[in-house]
């Protein structure tokens, strides 16, 4: 993420010079994969004194950051919750024992400066969870309007994980859409590159792209139906705080073909009988080679 944030400043004109990146790793070799990553392209980074972890052993207590993206590990369950109870970044409501998803939200949020917008990956029962303290820090999160973009991703995306992520884009600098979340339903974009993976294309990219920043920058956004929204807060408090994107951007307009209900229906049960009739000459051509081998059903 550090490599290709370094590529996207190139690529927009800006200087690796003008920027800090800073992170933390919990796994000592990939820790120390990360440090020499950088330091062959040449990027200078602040990956704290040591791997270690991050609830329980913040390398950056003090850091507010203008940008940060993540992909945190999904529900994890043993997190180290019994020794942070009082810990100030769970300004929200403080996360439960067995989940550390909220507790990860909460941590990146504390960690924005106030003009800072943060994007993570997260597993999709983050959106709606209606567990008590998950439920409060969402709730406690729009509210406040730190909610800016919600986008629900297609499964296959991860090489590791097959089950559908949601994206969240969380941002202090809100000032002109306080009250509105963007919903952005991406569940039916991409193609299966292989058997087991999925990708986007780069219009998919784009539109997704482009969608937000218009919306964002107020500049030409419509919401489309079937693929986004822009909630109101009073919507969202109607959905009792849940996130789902499907739950405010509608069903996808269907063009209407001219031809009356009553005759596709007609259609569809004359193909549907003849398909049963197929499947009985089938059966009985089964019942018949199997009987031409000595068994009988």
């Amino acid at each position: 993420m550090f490599v290709q944030s370094a590529k996207f400043v190139e690529e927009h004109q800006g200087k690796i010079g003008d920027i800090s990146i800073y992170g933390q790793e919990y796994t000592a070799t990939t820790w120390r994969l990360a440090k020499m990553n950088l330091a062959i392209r040449g990027i200078d980074g602040n990956l704290g004194a040591r791997d270690a972890d991050t609830f329980t052993n913040d390398q950056h207590k003090n850091l507010r950051a203008d940008y940060i993206l993540a992909n945190p590990p999904f529900n994890i369950k043993d997190w180290g919750h019994d020794h942070l109870t009082d810990d100030a970044r769970w300004k929200w409501g403080t996360p439960p024992s067995g989940n550390a998803n909220y507790a990860w939200i909460s941590h990146m949020v504390s960690k924005l400066s106030p003009k800072g917008t943060a994007g993570f990956v997260l597993a999709n029962g983050s959106l709606s969870t209606s567990q008590k303290e998950e439920y409060e820090i969402r709730k406690n999160m729009l509210e406040e309007g730190l909610v800016d973009c919600i986008v629900a991703m297609p499964s296959q995306l991860f090489y590791d994980v097959s089950i559908p992520v949601s994206l969240w884009i969380m941002s202090r600098d809100k000032e002109n859409r306080k009250d509105k979340v963007l919903f952005l339903d991406a569940r039916k974009m991409g193609y299966m590159e292989t058997r087991r993976h999925r990708e986007l294309t780069k219009e998919e990219m784009e539109q997704i792209y482009s969608t937000y920043h218009n919306w964002k920058n107020n500049d030409g956004y419509e919401d489309v139906d079937g693929f986004c929204k822009s909630a109101t807060i009073d919507e969202i408090r109607a959905h009792d705080y849940v996130l789902t994107p499907g739950r405010y951007v509608g069903l996808e307009e269907v063009e209407d073909d001219g031809i009356p209900f009553e005759e596709k229906m007609e259609k569809l049960t004359t193909e549907l009988s003849e398909l049963f009739e197929e499947s009985k000459s089938l059966e009985e051509k089964i019942k018949e080679n199997l009987r031409g081998i000595g068994y009988e059903l």
